[in-house]
């Protein structure tokens, strides 16, 4: 093994008296089942079988042999492979030894730097009242209503409700919908819908075409040009609530205006605590990674890299757009995660080597309390959910996430975090 990487290559050699046993051993084996012309099942000569079945045969001896002295030579060794064993240049005559080399990667030796007492800033996030009114309007929003308007073409401000067909100029599927709001002046709006539908009134038809932008949040639409046919159904117009103590009744369980904004006012705090421990975390592990250099096992960052993906998979699957139809360079995007991938696996490293080193460990009750909030949020029985881990194999990845998250809530204790305005940060 060369310095920089993980990789172990065993040369290894089986006596030829324990490679003639199993052989013998196989051929009876293969023997006593074989259908060989002319032979009853289990009466033919054990030294046809082995001319007959010569390959067969061999291939039975590496099964029961190879991985048997691998282990063997890992154990001795005191390696801990986190890769399957490749084998090759085997060297197999009748008669003789067997001789194979076994290539694998192993975890690194971790010799841990000062790791306590690391310095880190975090920025300040104030809540203010305002962030609450904010929060009030979004939630009048999501209850507004809407009235038609007549007598009058629409202008900025109104919505115009119309069935749309959408043509991709460079070919695909259209955009086709029955019966959709257009808030004209609005800022999530584009202009060509602005410039087109202002003025018009119910049972108007306009053709027109749109550019979305490279960076339109919507991957189906983004950096392509539709030509639309557009027919106006009606114009409306959207009422806000009034926000009072029936409002508050309405939205909530609460029956006070006052109540909802102090209830409101908590789960925001709730949320800036979350995300600064959440960014805590984050800083702690970039300083740990950048305080430590040791090779890293490949196949670990190849998992990784493959995690990275199924997270971007499973985002656009939540935002709706099918993976296949995004014109992506997926090999690309994943051989750009090398670097984070890396990082990623000798911080999961770092961390893991810390609890040993600290005695950090996961205790049933530190189980037993996340079976219960996450079963809090599921539905299930606490019991039932670690029937079910357990079933799927996950609990010991449970343990494994509960076990590095108290390490780092350790580390976070025994660091000195300044918290600075969001120009301050480094």
């Amino acid at each position: 093994m060369s310095e920089a990487t993980c990789r172990r290559e065993l040369d290894l050699e089986i006596a030829a008296e324990v490679v003639a046993k199993a052989t013998d051993k196989i051929a009876k084996e293969m023997a006593r089942v074989a259908r060989v012309p002319g032979f009853r099942p289990g009466k033919a000569p054990l030294s046809l079988i082995r001319r007959r079945f010569a390959d067969e045969i061999k291939g039975e001896v590496l099964q029961s042999l190879v991985p048997e002295h691998v282990e063997k030579a890992v154990t001795e060794q005191n390696l801990t492979p986190v890769s399957q064993p490749q084998v090759d240049k085997l060297d197999y005559a009748d008669g003789g030894p067997l001789k194979f080399r076994a290539i694998f990667e192993v975890l690194p030796e971790i010799k841990l730097a000062e790791y306590k007492g690391l310095e880190i800033q975090i920025e300040e996030t104030p809540l203010t009242d305002d962030n609450v009114a904010k929060a009030l309007e979004e939630m009048r929003e999501r209850a507004s209503s809407f009235a038609p308007l007549e007598g009058r073409a629409s202008a900025k401000g109104d919505f115009v409700e119309m069935k749309l067909h959408g043509t991709p100029s460079e070919g695909g599927d259209p955009i086709e919908a029955d019966r959709v709001l257009c808030h004209l002046g609005a800022e999530e709006t584009l202009e060509a819908f602005n410039e087109n539908l202002l003025g018009v009134k119910a049972g108007d038809h306009k053709e027109f075409s749109v550019v979305y932008p490279a960076d339109y949040p919507d991957a189906k639409l983004s950096g392509k040009t539709f030509q639309y046919a557009v027919d106006v159904l009606g114009l409306k117009t959207k009422t806000l609530p009034e926000l009072n103590d029936e409002f508050a009744k309405d939205v909530s369980d609460l029956s006070t205006l006052e109540e909802l904004r102090a209830d409101i006012r908590k789960r925001m705090e709730h949320s800036i605590e979350h995300r600064s421990k959440e960014l805590v975390r984050e800083k702690l592990l970039a300083a740990l990674v950048k305080l430590h250099d040791f090779p890293v096992p490949q196949a670990l960052v190849e998992h990784q890299m493959d995690v990275r993906i199924e997270r971007v998979l499973r985002s656009l699957a939540q935002q709706g757009v099918d993976p296949r139809a995004v014109n992506m360079d997926w090999a690309g995007l994943r051989s750009r995660q090398q670097e984070k991938a890396s990082d990623d696996v000798k911080a999961e490293l770092i961390v893991d080597r810390i609890a040993t080193e600290e005695k950090i460990d996961v205790s049933e009750a530190d189980v037993d309390a996340e079976l219960e909030h996450l079963a809090s949020h599921s539905g299930d029985s606490a019991t039932d959910l670690r029937a079910r881990l357990t079933k799927q194999g996950s609990l010991d990845r449970m343990k494994a996430k509960l076990r590095s998250d108290k390490t780092l809530d350790w580390l976070a204790q025994n660091s000195r975090i300044q918290t600075v305005a969001a120009a301050e940060a480094k």
